[in-house]
């Protein structure tokens, strides 16, 4: 089974970037993205033979998440539960008979880490809310973590300890995770990988000189981690600050 994730950071830009091409090129069973910025009824997208869910921010113009599928799943979630963090359309959850699938946006801890109180509040839900889902049936997530787990994840670490993305605090949280019976699918294969990155900023064009972070993963439960047979960064792919990631599984 073929999986893959795309901060598309905003869907109708990224449309005109490409993305159809590479989303019928690459022939993903399951296809998340992340930070639509739509609200429902602002797109309509043609995907024969694909199953669609959406999950929308209140707030216009912001965040959201959408899910593809060829095979329909038993059961369709959005958010975790909790309402304080079930505002911005940051989670689409599908069952399927073997697994559960977790599309997620995770929030950014903003400039100044204005946000990173709220951040530390959301990481442990979510966990919760993984590990509910991880004692039924194995669980795979894929999405913008937006975390550098590991200084291998991100070009400049050293200038960059006290920002979002990179904090003490951010990357305890995610090893917390992983600790919690989860594995990085792509460090699992490739552990020792340098310059493999998923995101770089517009502003410095970044992306030129691959200047950038890995804050995309798949991540899957620890008891299904032998059925992986590749993790891929598709960073050839362009539309968006970030690029694709791709899983392959048995599963």
């Amino acid at each position: 089974m073929k999986m893959v994730s795309w901060n598309v950071n905003g869907l109708r830009a990224c449309l005109k970037k490409g993305f159809l091409d590479y989303f019928w090129d690459v022939d993903a069973d399951i296809f998340s993205i992340q930070e639509t910025k739509l609200q429902e009824g602002q797109i309509k997208l043609d995907l024969d033979g694909y199953h669609q869910y959406w999950n929308y921010a209140v707030k216009k113009g912001y965040s959201g998440t959408a899910v593809f599928t060829k095979e329909e799943p038993l059961s369709v979630g959005y958010g975790i539960g909790i309402d304080e963090h079930d505002q911005e359309g940051r989670v689409i959850t599908l069952e399927y008979e073997n697994f559960y699938l977790v599309n997620v946006y995770t929030p950014n801890s903003q400039r100044g880490l204005a946000r990173l109180d709220y951040r530390m509040s959301w990481e442990d839900d979510f966990r919760n809310y993984l590990l509910q889902l991880d004692a039924k049936k194995p669980t795979i997530i894929c999405g913008d973590l937006n975390v550098a787990h590991k200084e291998i994840d991100l070009k400049h670490p050293e200038a960059n300890t006290r920002n979002a993305g990179f904090t003490d605090e951010e990357r305890q949280k995610m090893t917390e995770l992983l600790e919690a019976g989860f594995v990085d699918s792509f460090r699992y294969l490739y552990p020792d990988k340098r310059d493999a990155y998923t995101w770089w900023s517009y502003i410095t064009r970044a992306r030129d000189r691959n200047v950038g972070w890995r804050i995309d993963y798949f991540l899957v439960s620890d008891r299904i981690k032998t059925k992986i047979n590749d993790a891929q960064i598709h960073s050839e792919v362009l539309g968006s600050d970030h690029c694709p990631v791709a899983l392959e599984i048995e599963i």
